[in-house]
């Protein structure tokens, strides 16, 4: 197929098709296990702090990991890690699917970020490296369609394996779905490498103890209080690593992030833009599914089903909004997503009552849906665009992590804005908690979109920006 005239070569549909399955298995297990916490809870005797844990502990492994495994990917293999990741990710789920307590679940639950973060990264490096510039908004808005049913079916689907079978079925279905990948993986994908050949040791040490900290700091902030020394000890500690991993970066010469990138204003905006989505769809998405169950009185099949315009804007928007990014550039879709996000959540802010209709929600969750399908594949493309094809696993791996930050922050403001004007006690006293928290997360949004103005426009003949101008092959190290 002649990829010159928009079709993708068999080549092309095999690396998105792979990609975004791998993309989808990550994606889905850092939140189907939320619906299924009760079930666990009986099961394993678990505490409530002990499940807080079996989906953070995803969280931290998977973002402290995030630049590491591009790294890896690009010193030993992309397709070779991008393999070993699924590896450790299904061997992980099997390990949870087994566990007797939950100290083991929240241990293997780590395991499984760690594969994660070896693969997501690589997911979408191996993508824009098999797609050229003009042809990679629309792959990207197919694989950001698969991904985020994934983020938005999450809850759904954990509620219906725990109510249907059981909650060890929501690990051992990536059983199957990873051994075939790993096999089709192997058959179907080309071996790549990144420009660096030597493994940047220290900048891995400083982002991941970095990480750790920063991210540490905002998963307990709400529980042992913001002010407490462990959490301000913490993020003062994590902060000051990340400082020291800036400046080491700029000393080294094989670094595994050049701090030359952020010199590149398309990168340099369209990452904290796009950090900042991801806070206000993870806010939204944490109280979102909590509110039809607590004040409506769902079950988790009810809330999930309530969900679903939300989910159907993903598989219907995306990849017309990716396509569509390839012809008038990604700043106004950035800017007009980000725009619909905002108007959709100030409009569940103000509108959600105890006695609230659903049909006075279902137009806010569907301009919202289609705010966030919108700005989502764009931010991708900028980011990735802006560097050169052999160092876009250093630009993947930038991208989630702070994707992966954005998500975390966005969580701990919106629960801590909750807090103090909400509760549990009863619906009405819920309902004031969340309107406040849709607050916060509309002004996520907001704040992203006047981020995104500074992005750069498309020129008519404009080339991609680019953050170098080295060789674009790369030998395969020794």
């Amino acid at each position: 197929m002649n990829t010159d005239e928009g079709r993708m070569t068999s080549k092309q549909a095999w690396v998105l098709g792979l990609a975004s399955v791998a993309s989808f298995m990550m994606a889905l297990d850092s939140l189907v296990v939320t619906t299924a916490l009760s079930t666990i809870r009986k099961d394993l005797t678990a505490s409530v702090e002990s499940l807080e844990w079996t989906v953070n502990a995803y969280n931290l492994t998977f973002a402290v990991l995030l630049l590491t495994g591009a790294a890896l990917g690009d010193r030993y293999g992309r397709r070779r890690m991008f393999s070993t990741g699924l590896a450790v990710f299904t061997l992980a789920s099997v390990a949870c699917a087994l566990s007797p307590s939950i100290g083991m679940l929240i241990m293997f639950r780590a395991l499984q970020g760690v594969g994660a973060a070896i693969v997501l990264p690589l997911s979408l490096t191996l993508l824009t490296a098999a797609f050229p510039p003009q042809h990679r908004g629309r792959a990207m808005g197919l694989y950001m369609g698969i991904t985020g049913l994934a983020t938005f079916s999450g809850p759904f689907i954990g509620g219906a394996i725990a109510e249907g079978l059981a909650w060890q079925w929501i690990f051992w279905l990536n059983l199957p779905i990873g051994l075939i990948t790993i096999a089709l993986t192997a058959r179907r994908i080309d071996e790549s490498f990144g420009a660096n050949a030597r493994f940047d040791l220290p900048g891995v040490v400083l982002v991941t103890a970095g990480g750790f900290g920063l991210i540490w700091g905002l998963v307990r902030g709400n529980t042992a209080g913001w002010s407490s020394a462990e959490v301000l000890s913490t993020l003062i500690l994590g902060v000051a690593l990340l400082i020291s991993f800036v400046l080491w970066e700029q000393r080294s010469t094989a670094p595994m992030l050049p701090m030359r990138f952020f010199r590149v204003r398309a990168f340099a905006t369209a990452n904290p833009a796009n950090a900042l989505l991801f806070a206000s769809l993870y806010g939204t998405l944490f109280f979102l599914a909590q509110y039809f169950q607590i004040v409506r009185g769902d079950g988790p099949l009810g809330a999930g089903l309530r969900l679903m315009p939300w989910t159907a804007t993903l598989l219907v928007c995306a990849p017309i909004a990716g396509k569509l990014t390839d012809k008038v550039g990604e700043r106004k879709f950035v800017i007009g997503g980000l725009l619909l996000q905002t108007i959709g959540m100030g409009w569940i802010a103000l509108a959600a009552e105890a006695n609230s209709n659903y049909l006075t929600l279902l137009p806010a969750l569907i301009i919202g849906g289609v705010g966030l399908t919108m700005a989502m594949p764009a931010a991708q493309k900028s980011v990735v665009s802006a560097v050169q094809p052999h160092e876009i696993g250093q630009a993947s791996g930038t991208f989630m992590m702070l994707r992966t930050f954005g998500c975390v922050f966005g969580v701990a403001v919106a629960v801590a804005v909750f807090s103090s004007a909400g509760g549990y006690s009863s619906p009405e006293q819920f309902t004031r908690g969340f309107s406040a928290a849709m607050g916060a997360v509309a002004a996520f949004a907001f704040i992203g979109m006047l981020i995104a103005i500074g992005m750069p426009g498309k020129r008519a003949g404009e080339q991609p920006q680019t953050a170098s101008a080295e060789p674009e092959s790369v030998p395969a190290p020794l």
